[in-house]
């Protein structure tokens, strides 16, 4: 079957809606999606009668309200459609009223003290501006979560809303420029996806991984990354296979997937897809990321989707290319060919600059992981500092705007808005600067912080949120003056004079930029504890409160879920390496110590003269290394035991950014010594050149 033939095939999207709705009951609908109207039950039974009977034929035997918690994954329960007949037998049913709403167990999802133990009841409420899809024998509808006093327990809530604010300042923003077609403002979003690709029978073989996604203990292999042949490589047979089958799954549901790639390190690749809507996008990157899981498990593989998952190696990431889009399909961070749109555009990215400026620490804090921890700033990832790359030729334009001169490009202009055309040069020459965590890439924003296991929703609620606020000051300013283009013109000159200190275009990666950045006074927020409490902050809280993304209650809930998830991370790593040291390292180094004995001791009965300094040097060496992982071992685990008697959380998370993480990279390196010191049949895991270079 060629591609155009089963691209979306499980999806119950608008051809399938056209085909199976009356027109009458599809103008309904539509208009929900479309304009957020109230749907009609008459209309919502109607709709499910046509979905059910559209994924039976497609196999499915159950439906689910297919939800994203705050756990960064999503949850389903799944019920089936049967119904008793009067005969004894079944009948197949879904209706409206279990279309629109579903009512899960919410006591075992995170919600930061949102409800009470005894509100377990959650609600799940459709969204059909996400189409419905068939995965495996399950209908699964895309559904937001929220708990018994309505507040929202899920991802998906709060990105609507967000997405909602955007788009009601940006249209106040058009009418300014006699803009009256345009009914809605969206924005996009293209997520590329990092991963690493394992065999599963060495995965199997490693505690770490399988507990923690990551590897805990390994030594360097001789070849890392170093020559930089892995990067765009041919890709080798076993990793086509898994593309080629992902590949398919993906277009069956829909996803547009479009690059594959080999990445930098060893054992890693890339997916990306085509932009779509930001709701949607989020939708398609969950199922991407669980699909990957699924499809490699076929080929004995796992696909890793850890931030850090090898120390020496690159890390994964998720690059989040954002823009925003009207309804009449003008990208409105496209520079346009006239006057009227230049002017347009220079706002919507000055209005970009100044969000990013004003809210950098809600950015870094929407990425905020205990792996991304490891990430950002290693060389590999943006720094933890956030800065917004322009390129050299739209900097100057934009510092020609602040001081009135003229702009020395290709030609003389001075650009006084709303008379001379910008030069057009930013889609072809605006290059992207690997090292900036967000950069203008000729009509997009890629804000490359996201962590590879990430859910995009929360640095997309953030991004949409700082964004529709800056526009909701600059309609505010611009309403009520009398000469608007005079307005404008001041208007994006004290932008860009009050934003310029977020633009850098240099290297993001060198220590010279911190010492600046600081200077500049822009934030650091190396980790996840420095960085939630952000989310308390008095003018964050105002903001995202006055846009109704988030309420007081919801936005203190998300400080405490963020903050116990890297605690219980960081705690299950701490307890595995305890684990893996004294069951399986510490009996095996002291093996190979008393075999190298023993084989000196048979020598010496052989020929009483010899020295043996070799194995009595290396024997010295590992008893020391034992010691020292013992020890080592002591130490964290009555740390750990410590920790488990402390009640708050900020308290527990300091404590493992100052504490346990220090030790536990004090015990990795005694271990990761003396594994280059103990024979490879007697080191009790597969090592780091095992599992980045097996796949073939």
């Amino acid at each position: 079957m060629m591609i155009p033939e089963y691209f979306g095939s499980m999806v119950f999207d608008d051809r399938v809606m056209k085909a199976r709705l009356s027109a009458d009951v599809y103008r309904s609908l539509r208009k929900t999606i479309d304009d957020g109207t109230k749907l009609d039950l008459s209309v919502a039974n109607a709709v499910a009668a046509a979905m059910k009977d559209w994924a039976v034929e497609k196999g499915a035997t159950h439906f689910t309200h297919w939800f994203q918690p705050m756990t960064g994954i999503t949850a389903e329960k799944h019920d089936s459609f049967i119904t008793p007949a009067p005969d004894g037998r079944v009948i197949l049913e879904f209706s409206g009223k279990e279309l629109i709403k579903g009512e899960p167990d919410a006591s075992s999802f995170p919600s930061g003290g949102l409800r009470a133990t005894f509100e377990a009841r959650g609600y799940t409420a459709w969204d059909p501006t996400s189409y419905a899809f068939v995965k495996g024998k399950t209908l699964c509808i895309p559904t937001a979560f929220c708990s018994y006093g309505g507040e929202a327990l899920d991802k998906k809530t709060p990105l609507l809303r967000s997405m909602e604010a955007l788009n009601r300042q940006a249209l106040r923003i058009l009418r300014l420029f006699g803009n009256e077609d345009v009914r809605r403002v969206s924005t996009s979003v293209g997520p590329e996806q990092e991963y690493f690709l394992v065999d599963a029978e060495l995965y199997r073989r490693r505690p770490d991984l399988i507990y923690t996604g990551r590897t805990l203990f390994g030594a360097r292999p001789p070849k890392g990354q170093e020559l930089d042949d892995h990067y765009f490589g041919t890709i080798k047979p076993r990793v086509a296979a898994y593309m080629e089958d992902l590949n398919q799954e993906l277009w069956k549901l829909g996803i547009l997937a479009k690059t594959e790639h080999n990445e930098v390190a060893p054992a890693q690749h890339e997916l990306a897809p085509i932009y779509t809507t930001t709701n949607l996008a989020t939708d398609h990157n969950q199922l991407t990321m669980e699909i990957m899981q699924t499809v490699a498990a076929r080929h004995g593989l796992v696909c890793l989707l850890h931030e850090k998952p090898f120390a020496g190696v690159n890390g994964s990431g998720k690059h989040n290319n954002w823009s925003m889009s009207t309804d009449t399909g003008v990208n409105l961070l496209s520079p346009g060919e006239t006057p009227h749109e230049n002017a347009q555009f220079l706002l919507f990215l000055c209005a970009v600059i100044q969000a990013v400026d004003d809210y950098q620490d809600l950015l870094r804090t929407a990425v905020a992981t205990a792996g991304n921890d490891h990430r950002l700033g290693a060389n590999e990832a943006p720094p933890a500092v956030v800065s917004i790359f322009l390129g050299d030729e739209l900097t100057a334009v934009l510092k020609s705007i602040e001081s009135d001169a003229p702009y020395q490009g290709a030609e003389r202009i001075r650009m006084k808005l709303g008379v001379p055309a910008l030069p057009r040069f930013l889609r072809d020459t605006t290059d992207r600067n690997r090292t900036s965590p967000f950069a203008f890439t000729g009509n997009k924003f890629e804000f490359r912080m996201l962590g590879s296991s990430n859910s995009i929703a929360c640095a997309n609620i953030m991004l949409n949120s700082a964004v529709a606020d800056t526009l909701r000051k600059f309609a505010d300013r611009l309403e009520g003056a009398g000469d608007l283009d005079a307005a404008l013109h001041t208007l994006i000159q004290d932008t860009i004079r009050d934003h310029k200190r977020i633009i850098f275009n240099g290297n993001g990666y060198d220590d010279a930029w911190l010492e600046e950045a600081a200077r500049r006074g822009l934030a650091n927020l190396r980790t996840t504890p420095d960085c939630v409490p952000c989310l308390l902050e008095k003018k964050n809280m105002e903001m995202l409160t006055g846009l109704k993304v988030y309420t007081q209650a919801e936005l203190e809930s998300r400080y405490e879920i963020t903050m116990e998830n890297y605690c219980k991370s960081v705690s299950i790593e701490a307890l595995t390496m305890v684990d893996m040291a004294r069951r399986d390292i510490l009996p095996a180094v002291e093996a190979y110590a008393a075999r190298v004995a023993s084989s000196a001791s048979v020598k010496k009965a052989a020929d009483p003269e010899l020295m043996c300094l070799y194995e009595r040097d290396l024997v010295r060496r590992l008893s020391g290394l034992t010691d020292r992982i013992a020890g080592r071992t002591e130490s964290l685990e009555r740390l750990m035991a410590e920790l488990q008697t402390e009640s708050d959380v900020t308290v527990t998370a300091g404590r493992i950014r100052d504490e346990v993480l220090p030790s536990m990279s004090a015990l990795r390196a005694a271990a990761d010594e003396a594994e280059t010191l103990t024979a490879s049949d007697c080191w009790p895991y597969p090592t780091y050149g095992d599992l980045l270079f097996s796949v073939r």
